[in-house]
């Protein structure tokens, strides 16, 4: 299936957990839980899930833009929420972001983040066409 890429986005969460927030095997890129973290550190929007969701969806798609991809190879996503009922404002933004592309998309509630002012998290799987890195 190709080379291992992995790419970083500055978190220091990554080095601390030992992950990357995106591999790329192959043509398959695996975007990990991506909050929504200001370049600064600092929660995103706090108490606004559609602001969050943006920003999530905004780091998922720059790791993306590392490994090679773009919005228009996802595959799928995963929208993990904190409370489901506010689902309706994530699904505004990641319809801004997808309606065209329409991945298989699932909405799912957690119990809690690392950090409590995160309602949202988001997961990206992409699929390269023709590549071969």
């Amino acid at each position: 299936m190709g080379n291992r890429q992995t790419v970083r986005s500055g978190s220091p969460l990554e080095p601390q957990i030992g992950f990357s927030r995106a591999v790329r095997v192959g043509n398959h890129v695996a975007v990990a839980g991506t909050a929504p973290i200001g370049d600064d550190g600092s929660t995103v929007g706090p108490g606004d899930v559609y602001a969050q969701t943006v920003r999530c969806l905004d780091i998922a798609e720059r790791a993306l833009e590392a490994a090679g991809a773009s919005p228009a190879d996802v595959t799928r996503t995963r929208i993990m929420l904190t409370d489901v009922t506010q689902w309706k404002e994530a699904a505004r933004a990641h319809g801004e972001r997808f309606a065209s592309i329409r991945p298989a998309t699932t909405f799912v509630e957690v119990s809690r983040f690392i950090d409590p002012d995160w309602p949202v998290e988001v997961e990206v799987d992409a699929v390269v066409d023709g590549a071969s890195t």
